[in-house]
């Protein structure tokens, strides 16, 4: 039996533009962000899709009122495909971070799973939520197709998860607002079918450091 998986990224939003990390805080849509939202409704308009699911986080409850324009379905809140929280460092842009907080991430170290920022998740336990909130939603919806709403940092774990990367490399992924990504669940294995296609945006979406 196959169980299949959209999953998008939320539209641009204000802190996108200004570089600065969101995490459980958040940040209106963009009119750009809207448009790239307007522009994967279209494209989703002419799939088959069962169930829409998306973290309960604004940003990402937003796009996915906008897909469900074209897909008319209930949108099914979901906690665990939030964002990471970075507690006390949510605001800060990417240098600011950097500068107190460099055990969080980096494009070109290793970073220490299991540190977490000032009532903050680490790395391991964000990504231990991401996997097992999936796991879970491939039990539930199993044979169907769904669509999920989500971020930038979720996608990163999950391809992480599937290419066998370790959690904290350095690895640089693409992970553009509004791209398209499929994923795959036939028995005991998992697939990415499609990663990062934005052939439905008429403009470049932006990429967050993940």
């Amino acid at each position: 039996m196959k169980t299949s998986f959209i999953l998008v990224r939320h539209g641009e939003t204000e802190w996108n533009r200004a570089g600065r990390i969101q995490g459980h805080a958040d940040s209106p849509l963009t009119r750009e962000g809207v448009l790239q939202a307007e522009a994967m409704g279209r494209r989703l308009a002419r799939e088959s899709i069962d169930a829409v699911i998306a973290s309960d986080l604004g940003r990402a409850h937003h796009t996915a009122a906008i897909l469900c324009q074209h897909v008319p379905l209930a949108i099914t809140a979901e906690p665990r495909l939030r964002e990471r929280s970075f507690g006390v460092g949510e605001g800060l842009t990417y240098a600011e971070i950097d500068e107190r907080f460099p055990e969080m991430f980096s494009r070109v170290r290793q970073t220490d799973p299991d540190f977490a920022a000032p009532g903050g998740e680490s790395r391991r336990q964000f990504h231990e939520r991401v996997v097992s909130g999936l796991i879970d939603l491939s039990s539930q919806h199993a044979g169907r197709r769904i669509l999920v709403v989500t971020h930038g940092g979720v996608l990163a774990a999950l391809y992480r998860w599937l290419k066998k990367l370790p959690i904290s490399s350095p690895h640089t992924i693409e992970i553009p607002n509004v791209g398209y990504n499929a994923l795959s669940h036939v028995e005991d294995q998992w697939q990415m079918d499609v990663w990062a296609d934005v052939s439905h945006l008429a403009t470049p979406t932006h990429n967050d450091r993940v």
